[in-house]
């Protein structure tokens, strides 16, 4: 029920002055390929494993192969035409062999021409599209748990995160998150994952304030859940984290493990890990692209927006980076009921009607996209040492969430942003959530703020800003607004940024069947 009286024209303006903003990056996504994108297609392709006997440790298979054809030959038409016609020139018969012998220099890269090319492609094209069925049957063995075990009986879907560095700890609670109430496990990586340009292989019992993402880890805790999801009765979600130089690789290996969300923000690896622009919208492409294929929800980031800049002064950015990651989502595939839009509460406390504006900001983000799961974020960054108020503030924002109608509920602790929680402040953080929803799930059917009132001019006020923003943003260009600190106050000029270096332009003749199989839809 819409309860704001937002003006359609003003909607609808908006959403055109966002497309506009996004137009000139989306063609130059379409114009370049990553190192990561031609790893994540060989990952389809079916490549796994790693070098182990490398003196800096093990590398990723898939990176031998992709630097060394970069080096040799180019990535400009893509890795798969050189990389499959070497596999038949030297009569290997997996990739995994090829990336053994190009290790041991006994390979050199070439792109093919005439009926070798012919070979190369279609060779590439059926590798690739088994690991696309791969995808499509674990999205529709999703469907049918689902369907089997059923979604939680309430919304929003309860969020926790785990996040111990070793799989096997995280697996343990994990299960007695899901026996407690909660319907989605985040596993938290390792801290500095994102700028790693190669993903780990294997289990890992090592990681720093997170636990390594890794196709095994992946493997271990989606089975782990399946366990529970039986034992409780609803199928629990699994969330990792798409993003980072390794964006399109996770997310691949997303879809091939089964998992149900992942981060996945436009611009967050721009603004919060200084990753080169370019990178990032070429990669967020490609991975939403595969989101979209394996039925995984994303979840933005625009709540990482307000820990750096005022909640309030900067509340229309959140705005507009969510009409604009919208329309990134759209163009990519992504349907409303795949885009899982970020948002948090995050005013100052202090400042007078924090919690009607709060209301506000919650309420323009349910009316503006009210087919997307969004998914709301509890307060960090006015969070103490005082517990006690932390915990009174979560409730706050529990019952925000509930009167607003969020989809997904991300469970605030006491502790949050002060020290890593324990697993009692969870339990306790989890027992604010049940009550609030136990007491209040209804509410919102009696919620009605008034028409003149503080909520209703805020949301109109936050609206208009927004469009005047998008307004500048077209003239001036989006990667330029990035670079003047328009979101976050974060500055990323369009050139600078880890991971620059892996943005390859597409030749004429570039060849990707994974991009080509997902923009078939």
């Amino acid at each position: 029920m819409a309860l704001l009286d937002l003006d359609p024209k003003v909607v609808a303006t908006a959403r055109r002055l966002a497309a506009k903003a996004a137009e000139p990056v989306v063609a130059i996504a379409k114009a370049h390929t990553t190192v990561a994108v031609e790893r994540a297609t060989l990952r389809l392709a079916g490549i796994t494993g790693a070098d182990s006997t490398h003196r800096a440790g093990d590398v990723p298979w898939v990176n031998r192969v992709v630097d060394t054809v970069r080096e040799q030959c180019g990535l400009e038409h893509g890795v798969v035409l050189p990389a499959f016609h070497a596999l038949r020139e030297h009569d290997l018969a997996t990739l995994t062999e090829l990336a053994e012998a190009t290790a041991a220099g006994q390979v050199r890269f070439t792109i093919p021409e005439g009926r070798d090319r012919t070979r190369a492609r279609k060779a590439a094209t059926a590798a690739v599209t088994r690991g696309i069925r791969t995808v499509d049957r674990n999205r529709a063995q999703r469907e049918k748990l689902v369907a089997k075990l059923g979604d939680p009986a309430q919304r929003p879907w309860i969020y926790l995160i785990v996040a111990t560095g070793d799989i096997d700890e995280d697996v343990v609670q994990a299960q007695n998150a899901a026996r407690a109430g909660a319907d989605v496990i985040a596993v938290i990586r390792s801290t500095g994952q994102s700028l790693l340009d190669y993903v780990p292989e294997g289990a890992t019992h090592h990681g720093f304030a997170g636990t390594y993402a890794t196709q095994e880890n992946f493997r271990i805790m989606r089975a782990a859940l399946d366990e529970v999801s039986k034992e409780v009765g609803r199928y629990v979600r699994l969330t990792n984290y798409a993003s980072g130089l390794c964006m399109p690789e996770i997310a691949v290996l997303a879809g091939l493990q089964r998992l149900d969300m992942m981060l996945n923000d436009s611009m967050y690896g721009i603004l919060f890990r200084d990753i080169n622009p370019i990178r990032t919208f070429v990669d967020q492409r490609f991975s939403r692209q595969v989101h979209a294929r394996a039925g995984i929800i994303i979840n933005t980031g625009e709540d990482n927006y307000l820990t750096t800049a005022d909640a309030v002064e900067a509340a229309h950015t959140v705005t507009v980076s969510q009409l604009l990651n919208e329309h990134f989502a759209h163009e990519a595939g992504l349907p409303d009921h795949l885009l899982g839009l970020g948002h948090a509460f995050e005013i100052n406390p202090k400042v007078p009607e924090s919690f009607r504006l709060e209301l506000a900001h919650a309420l323009l983000a349910r009316e503006l996209f009210p087919d997307a799961p969004l998914k709301w974020m509890p307060p960090t960054k006015h969070m103490t040492g005082d517990v006690f108020n932390g915990y009174l503030l979560d409730g706050f924002f529990n019952l925000a969430g509930v009167l607003t109608g969020q989809s997904i509920l991300l469970v605030g602790m006491m502790t949050e942003a002060v020290v890593t929680p324990f697993l009692s402040d969870r339990d306790l953080a989890l027992a604010n959530v049940r009550y609030v929803l136990d007491a209040a799930g209804g509410l919102r059917d009696d919620f009605r703020p008034a028409p003149d009132g503080l909520i209703v001019k805020r949301a109109h006020q936050v609206l208009g800003e927004a469009v005047d923003l998008l307004a500048r943003i077209v003239d001036d260009g989006l990667l330029d607004a990035i670079a003047d600190g328009t979101f976050g106050l974060m500055k990323r000029p369009a050139d600078g940024g880890k991971g620059a270096d892996g943005v390859v332009a597409k030749a004429d003749g570039y060849c990707n069947p994974a991009s080509d199989l997902l923009e078939a839809r």
